[in-house]
């Protein structure tokens, strides 16, 4: 998994099936925004505004420390009806760390999603990045590990926002699951994009909606 392409290979997700890298077909035609590395001050309550404006539901996997920071923007994820998920304390590349930091990572971020009486299982690691041994152990802590089917590649300082859209456009069809970052690296180009984003495929018809936990 060390290769990441903007559209998820057959073969990557047949080497890793207990992940979740789409999502069941609905009667709907429906695509999953996602947002990473959260809450961000300014940048989330941005991306909560776009979403109100076409009664989006998206999910956000927070950083445990940026929940810690900022539990005032975690709290206005919620209270807007999304969903959230782990994403580690401190953004932990699975690859270069032990079992036992990254589920200590993780366990420390759950303490405080849990704390804002919020019930989750869903996690994503950072950088798509993990070990088969750390997926063992959260399958047998019961956690959904959700992974994408298209990468927006809005962080990457040389990709820029025409090429950002055209990641998406190009890429996505129902059921799909889009990478988006609520992060300063990021916000220049999801700024630009998101709202292109919201408004191409909602005049396709389709809805968007949040991942669900358990």
């Amino acid at each position: 998994m060390n290769f990441i392409p903007i559209k998820t290979p057959k073969i990557v997700k047949w080497l890793y099936p207990n992940l979740t890298w789409a999502q069941p077909l609905l009667n709907h035609k429906t695509i999953y925004l996602t947002f990473d590395d959260g809450p961000t001050p300014n940048i989330t309550n941005w991306v909560l505004e776009q979403l109100k404006l076409y009664n989006a539901k998206a999910t956000f996997f927070c950083i445990g420390k940026n929940i810690e920071t900022h539990p005032q923007v975690f709290k206005a994820i919620i209270t807007d009806g999304h969903s959230v998920g782990n994403h580690t304390y401190n953004h932990l590349n699975g690859r270069k760390s032990t079992t036992l930091n990254y589920l200590k990572s993780v366990k420390q971020t759950q303490t405080l999603i849990t704390s804002f009486n919020i019930k989750s299982n869903l996690f994503r690691p950072p950088y798509g990045q993990i070990r088969y041994k750390q997926i063992k152990a959260l399958l047998t802590r019961h956690y959904k590990i959700i992974m994408w089917s298209v990468l927006s590649f809005d962080w990457d300082q040389h990709t820029t926002a025409n090429t950002c859209l055209s990641n998406i456009i190009k890429n996505t069809k129902n059921g799909d699951i889009i990478v988006f970052h609520d992060s300063v690296k990021a916000s220049e180009n999801l700024k630009k994009v998101l709202p292109q984003v919201l408004a191409h495929f909602s005049k396709k018809g389709f809805q968007f909606k949040q991942i669900t936990a358990y």
